[in-house]
């Protein structure tokens, strides 16, 4: 019997960290403002924070056990809601379009160092694009509207906050990195 030790697939810390930043979305997803039939949230801005701080596979693992916390009843969404027929409601396809979101931002996040860190911003923008997208065909299928009437309802109100969103997640993100990479809590290069 060899006296090395088995390396686990998931490190305690690794499920630390997500479980960390799982209750930081479900403490900011909830806070809203009703502008419509589509709140303002801060659901996009905690994953994209989870994002930044865990990396592509654990920020994406992070978003998925919010989302699964959420469809399990715990008022975890938008205006302290949550169950399935928040998921299968008309903005349903937004939440679930956050797990795309944290997979193509974190893949920029990952793959782009501080000296191309102006592709974080890119694929954050991506990222919400493509959650945009898969929400707004969700909302246009639950609801019957037109991709232009299903756009102005859902989109259009939202991209100065969005926008504000991704600003804010750039300038703190790039700090908590780097400030994770030198307590060794995680590897992040220059």
């Amino acid at each position: 019997m060899t006296k090395e030790k088995k390396k686990s697939i998931v490190s305690t810390k690794s499920l630390a960290t997500i479980g960390l930043m799982t209750a930081v979305c479900c403490v900011l997803g909830p806070v809203s403002v009703p502008i419509g039939a589509v709140p303002v949230s801060l659901g996009v801005l905690a994953v994209l924070l989870t994002v930044y701080v865990l990396g592509m596979f654990k920020g994406t693992v992070a978003t998925l056990v919010y989302i699964l916390l959420g469809a399990a009843g715990i008022p975890v969404f938008s205006g302290y809601q949550g169950g399935l027929q928040k998921l299968s409601g008309p903005t349903g396809g937004y939440i679930i379009g956050f797990i795309l979101m944290a997979l193509i931002a974190g893949f920029f996040i990952d793959r782009f160092s501080y000296k191309k860190c102006y592709m974080h911003v890119v694929g954050m923008v991506l990222g919400l694009a493509v959650c945009y997208l898969f929400g707004t065909f969700w909302f246009m299928f639950i609801t019957k509207t037109s991709f232009l009437g299903a756009l102005s309802i859902c989109v259009v109100p939202f991209l100065v906050f969005d926008a504000l969103k991704i600003a804010f997640c750039f300038s703190v993100g790039i700090g908590l990195r780097k400030a994770l990479t030198a307590a060794h809590l995680m590897k992040y290069y220059e």
